[in-house]
């Protein structure tokens, strides 16, 4: 199932921000304008953690037509290992994982990186991240296009649906 963001106008996008990888040296979001990126606060401890498997399907089923996952590491629920290091490792060894990953992030309240602050001010109450593997769809332009809660497949028909729309329309 999926939701839509509220319309609030604003000057920023998401292109206007950079996070640090998981091997520390910083992803530019503006290198991924005219690309459609599912963003996802991920978490190694989860009962949610084997989207994994399904991000890097979906990943590899779309990368070549400028689709991009990212996955955003955080600790924000207690269920994230404790650096970056073992996060890689797990998630490549376990996963197969091979779409970027940011550095452990806050991504709720005041501490949030100022990606998920700006995206907080971007949608609506309930489309705030309410635990791990919480999505969001990114369109070619930068700006948010809907949203997807934990209890969304990343290989669910209807995220698809929307994905293969952002890409192809």
């Amino acid at each position: 199932m999926f939701f839509t963001t509220k319309s609030i106008s604003s000057e920023k996008s998401f292109h206007d921000f950079s996070i640090e990888s998981i091997s520390g040296k910083d992803i530019v979001l503006a290198d991924y304008k005219d690309k459609v990126v599912l963003l996802v606060n991920t978490a190694s401890q989860c009962g949610f953690t084997p989207q994994y498997a399904g991000l890097q399907k979906i990943y590899d089923r779309y990368k070549d037509d400028g689709f991009v996952v990212l996955g955003v590491p955080s600790d924000d629920f207690n269920q994230e290992l404790s650096n970056d290091e073992d996060v890689k490792k797990f998630c490549e060894i376990r996963y197969g994982v091979n779409f970027p990953l940011t550095s452990i992030q806050k991504i709720k309240g005041d501490s949030a990186h100022p990606l998920y602050k700006w995206i907080s001010g971007n949608t609506s109450v309930i489309g705030q991240p309410r635990w791990n593997f919480h999505k969001y769809l990114i369109s070619k332009e930068g700006q948010i296009l809907n949203w997807f809660s934990s209890m969304t497949s990343p290989t669910s028909e209807g995220l698809l649906k929307q994905v293969e729309q952002a890409l192809y329309n």
